[in-house]
């Protein structure tokens, strides 16, 4: 049996150089936010046995604690990569309490603010997930913070994940969970919120 890939292997292959210019981030994005059969499929198979390792607990607290890089690393399977290997299915939001949990941890000790603009991004999207109300409050405050703090050529990126940590938010206050959820989970949908899914855009 082939070792799971480390922490190292995650960021290099989800990371990479954007957190060294605007422009390298900006040629990830569509690696990061658009949907590709291809690349859920790459992650399947590179990165499941290790999303089912560390979903299982300890493993992930382990990375955790050896510092903010490792937790990051940790984050991101559990948080991005679920979507990617599970899409379409509820098993692509199981692991987002684990996820926020570490993201919150880590936000305790102040870890995010020894990463980058990209990786500080990727920390806190566990809390944009998140059906909780006070969850999206601390989003976009954590958002607020790294469009502040980000360097010149960092702007536009970090703009733009602002935007969207408002728009969750206020999906959230308005219908207290992510009507775009609802065929994946099971719920039933009101009119309300079928009318709101019959919109462009409104799945993010």
């Amino acid at each position: 049996m082939s070792a799971l890939p480390t922490p190292k292997d995650i960021l290099d292959f989800w990371i990479g150089d954007a957190s060294q210019s605007g422009e390298a981030a900006g040629q990830k994005n569509k690696m990061w936010f658009a949907k590709s059969p291809d690349l859920d499929a790459e992650i399947r198979e590179r990165f499941l046995i290790l999303l089912e390792t560390l979903a299982a607990g300890p493993m992930a607290q382990e990375w955790a604690e050896k510092g903010p890089r490792d937790r990051l690393a940790a984050i991101i399977v559990l948080d991005q990569f679920s979507r990617n290997i599970f899409r379409g299915s509820p098993r692509s939001f199981s692991q987002d309490m684990l996820a926020l949990r570490l993201c919150k941890e880590g936000l305790a000790l102040r870890e995010d603010l020894s990463l980058s603009e990209a990786e500080r991004m990727f920390f806190y999207l566990p809390l944009e997930h998140s059906e909780d109300v006070g969850d999206q409050s601390r989003s976009v405050e954590m958002f607020t913070a790294l469009r502040r703090d980000a360097r010149e050529d960092f702007q536009k990126l970090t703009e733009s994940v602002l935007e969207y940590a408002y728009a969750h938010q206020s999906v959230i206050d308005r219908f207290g969970h992510f009507p775009h959820r609802n065929d994946v989970v099971g719920r039933q949908s009101t009119p309300e919120e079928e009318a709101y899914l019959a919109k462009p855009g409104s799945g993010f």
